[in-house]
């Protein structure tokens, strides 16, 4: 038996290449994203070590209104001093110790265009030691001298390669909005994990960093170094009497195991996401290995029933098909392991080609990547065989030798479509269920429980639907006279294998156009929220998301083309007890650069002692136009503010606002999220370059009109779906294979029929055509289940999404859904391609004689 199914494994090589690919593919995007993201994570491991290589103790700053502290209230925090560093550097188990302050520093190339991704350039401080004439450990200086004054800097040396730059050139830069030039006085070696993976580090003498990124004579972190003989836990013990309330002092060790677990955790959702595209590879080459040994079965039926009835067992019959599909999954699983090794090593280099760079480290193939690997193909592919293997044990000899075909039993018919009907209606209540409710997260669950129970539900109903809706098809084959009647026919003859091959391709459009309806609508929902809250020609804000200085208002309020201008700044503070943000505004200009709809009250008059405040919160905290409140400042000032007006807030303007003169006075150091500007003329290119160079040609500053934010937002949702069409190509491409495979076996099923229509007259051409329209007709019914499918899933999703964002409403792609049907349509037309050519070029007299 064994020998017997080795020999039907290699007697028929173009099934067995089918077959072995539908596996490969599934199991190459499985090791390939096992590999990929092993080896990106151990990288940045190794490169996040190496940063702490030289630090045993980091002391933390305290963060957030009152640093932790009991009792205390907003502007008591205080961070590490001067004093701090100097009482680190006196401890016995200490044998250096630095201060460092960090924050966002947009460099500049030598065309003014910012470097890398905005938070990737980073600033900080080069810690020249109590005389101001040491070295800092932390980077060592490859050229020139470290920053000694204000309007000097040191570049990282692989930023310093990258673009160019030498000891004494000039670099624009900014830092909160106003272009700094500075001259670059040293270029230094870092082992910064940033840096490593592409970043940029500027560094400036301590005294500027401090004013730059934090507080005059304040650190954002210590470090120390461990003197011989001290261990970090020793080292820390010492530390605990110095350390000011709210600061934490952490080991380095822990540091490094923290920072890469982080990296385990950010690696994780991108290795989850893309296994989960793998699963559905997989998910759909089941249905085809499943329909291939159907397939097999049915053709080799007087073959089994000879064996049975020359003494092969049942358990020997199954045995036989199981040991054909162990050695096609061992194949398929061995060079998918292999083709994923390529894949990952692909997909590394393609980050690299698109700006994306990572840590240099060998490629990573671990234990866990070959066994799953392995492990996915052989068992899927067996488990996939399994049920054709039991059906094939229970042929009974006689009854095989008088038929090549077993057909389904009325009763099995029945039995399937009650099955069906049970889980879809089980699975569109509870999406229904999930989409009424109001809580975004307890409706997850339901819609996602209901989506899968409806899908396999459609999956299970699948040759009842077909009937009617590859007769839907009729007008179109008709039109192609006999070729089209018989490929209609030949479509519904086998419901069960039509639906098995439609499936596959089912599934890849449901999940393609059920994303392309939530892309589309939340994009239009935010294009609306500008439009319909923005009175405002521009917005104004730092590439990076970080806060602007105060300066940038004060010189975009002094371009003659600007009519209004308010700053949005956001500013600590308790109400009522509880943490919160007051949001600073202009009163006098901020009516003309909103339009928001209020509930009671208004703009006017927002000076003072007046705030206006959004619905939700109005309604949390019981208030309304006329409602006192009290509030404590981020200095510690306390005063009772009154609402003078409750708005419509949405997801871009909402909270707490007051005016800036009010809340200006109570914040140490001002800043602003954005800036929203009125033109004299309204939006123009000319309006727009005016603003960019009253702001000194900035490249770290974002000068965008309302189309602009959008298009900005729709970039992201666009690479995103392209990310998401490239992963489910595969599925199609699996997809693609099965329908191959399925028409490939019922040609060779049907040699005898297709011999006897050629002796009737109907020609080469004939023969192409009605293989080829069944096959479109097929991929088109899997089309336009997946498409419908995608629809609902979609609406339902996007209801859930609606509870989020209050613009929100149901946007039907429809040029994309015509596109996705033509996919299937290019899909049934290319699968058709060789199954016809050799249908057409059977020997009708052979075809008659095939048995």
């Amino acid at each position: 038996m064994l020998r017997t199914a080795l020999r039907n494994v290699f007697a028929h090589k173009a099934r067995l290449l089918m077959t072995v690919l539908a596996v490969l593919l599934g199991v190459a995007f499985v090791s390939g994203t096992l590999v990929f993201t092993s080896t990106i994570s151990d990288a940045y491991q190794k490169s996040s070590e190496k940063g702490y290589s030289n630090v045993d103790l980091a002391i933390d700053a305290p963060t957030g209104p009152a640093a932790g502290a009991p009792g205390s209230k907003p502007g008591d925090e205080k961070g590490l001093t001067q004093a701090t560093l100097e009482a680190a550097r006196e401890l016995p188990g200490t044998e250096s110790a630095s201060g460092s302050v960090t924050g966002f520093a947009a460099l500049a190339d030598k065309k003014g265009k910012l470097i890398g991704e905005g938070w990737q350039t980073t600033g900080g401080n080069y810690d020249a030691g109590r005389d101001g004439r040491s070295e800092d450990a932390r980077y060592p200086m490859k050229q020139g001298s470290a920053p000694k004054n204000s309007d000097e800097v040191a570049i990282d040396a692989a930023t310093a390669e990258r673009v160019g730059f030498e000891v004494g050139d000039t670099a624009r830069m900014s830092v909160d909005g106003p272009v700094l030039e500075q001259r670059i006085a040293g270029i230094f070696n870092t082992d910064d994990g940033n840096v490593a993976a592409g970043g940029t580090l500027v560094l400036f003498d301590t005294p500027t960093a401090q004013r730059l990124f934090a507080q005059p004579g304040q650190y954002d972190q210590i470090t120390l170094k461990a003197a011989d003989g001290t261990s970090q836990s020793e080292l820390k013990s010492q530390a605990k009497e110095l350390l000011p309330a709210g600061a934490e002092a952490v080991t380095g060790k822990k540091l490094a195991a923290d920072q890469s677990e982080m990296i385990k955790k950010r690696m994780s959702g991108m290795q989850t996401a893309m296994l989960v595209f793998a699963g559905i590879s997989l998910f759909v080459g089941i249905f085809i290995i499943a329909n291939t040994f159907t397939m097999l079965v049915a053709q080799r039926t007087k073959e089994l029933a000879l064996l049975r009835a020359v003494g092969a067992a049942r358990r020997q019959v199954t045995r036989s098909v199981l040991i054909e599909a162990l050695a096609v999954g061992s194949v398929a699983a061995v060079a998918g392991l292999g083709a994923g090794v390529g894949i990952g090593a692909l997909l590394r280099s393609l980050m690299g080609r698109l700006g994306a760079t990572v840590p240099d480290g060998p490629l990573v193939v671990d234990g866990t990547a070959v066994a799953v690997s392995l492990a996915t193909g052989i068992v899927v592919t067996v488990l996939a065989a399994w049920l054709p293997a039991r059906k094939a044990a229970k042929i009974p000899p006689v009854a095989a030798m008088s038929s090549v075909h077993a057909t389904a039993t009325t009763r099995s018919l029945v039995l399937r479509n009650t099955i069906g009907a049970l889980l879809a209606g089980a699975g569109t209540a509870l999406v229904l269920l999930g989409a009424g409710m109001d809580d975004r997260e307890s409706a997850q669950i339901p819609l996602s429980a209901g989506a899968a129970t409806l899908l396999i539900g459609v999956f299970v109903l699948t040759p009842l639907l077909s009937r009617p809706l590859i007769a839907a098809a009729a007008p179109l084959t008709r039109i192609f006279g006999v070729s089209g009647k018989l490929a209609r026919q030949n479509s519904v003859r086998n419901p069960r294998r039509t639906a098995a091959t439609a499936s596959a391709l089912m599934i890849g459009l449901t999940l393609i156009t059920g994303m392309t309806v939530i892309a589309g609508s939340v994009q239009q929902a935010i294009e609306k929220m500008a439009t319909d809250s923005l009175k405002a020609d521009y917005t104004v804000s730092m590439a990076s998301h970080t806060p602007l200085s105060a300066d940038v208002e004060r010189k975009l309020a002094r371009d003659d083309q600007v009519e209004a201008v308010s700053p949005m700044r956001n500013s600590a503070a308790e109400v009522r007890g509880s943490s919160a943000f007051l949001t600073g505004v202009n009163g006098e200009s901020i009516s003309d650069l909103t339009d928001l709809n209020f509930v009671s009250g208004g703009w006017d008059g927002l000076s003072g002692n007046k705030a206006v405040v959004d619905k939700e919160t109005a309604k949390a905290e019981g208030w309304k136009t006329g409602s006192t409140f009290p509030v404590t400042f981020e200095d510690g000032k306390k005063t009772r503010m009154t609402v003078s007006g409750v708005y419509e807030g949405n997801e871009m303007i909402q909270g707490v606002m007051v005016d800036t003169g009010t809340l200006d006075p109570h914040t140490q150091q001002i800043s602003s999220m954005q800036v929203m500007v009125k033109t004299k003329d309204g939006a123009s290119d000319s309006a727009k370059a005016s603003l960019e160079k009253a702001l000194g040609n900035n490249p770290a500053v974002l000068v965008q009109t309302k189309q602009d934010v959008s298009d900005s937002i729709a970039k992201g949702f666009t690479l995103m779906l392209n990310v998401l069409y490239g992963l489910l190509a595969m599925a199609v491409i699996v997809a693609v294979l099965g329908v191959v495979n399925t028409l490939a076996m019922s040609v060779f099923e049907r040699s005898q029929e297709i011999g006897m229509l050629r002796a009737i007259g109907l020609d080469r051409r004939g023969i192409k055509r009605m293989v080829r329209l069944e096959s479109l007709v097929i991929s088109l019914f899997g089309g336009v289940l997946g498409i419908g499918l995608g629809v609902f899933f979609g609406w339902a999703a996007g209801e859930i999404v609606g509870l989020s964002l209050s613009t929100y409403s149901l946007v039907l792609p429809w040029e994309r859904i015509g596109i996705f049907l033509g996919l299937a349509a290019l899909v049934g037309m290319l699968a058709a391609l060789w199954p016809a050519r050799r249908a057409a070029r059977l020997n009708m007299l052979t075809a008659i004689k095939t048995e």
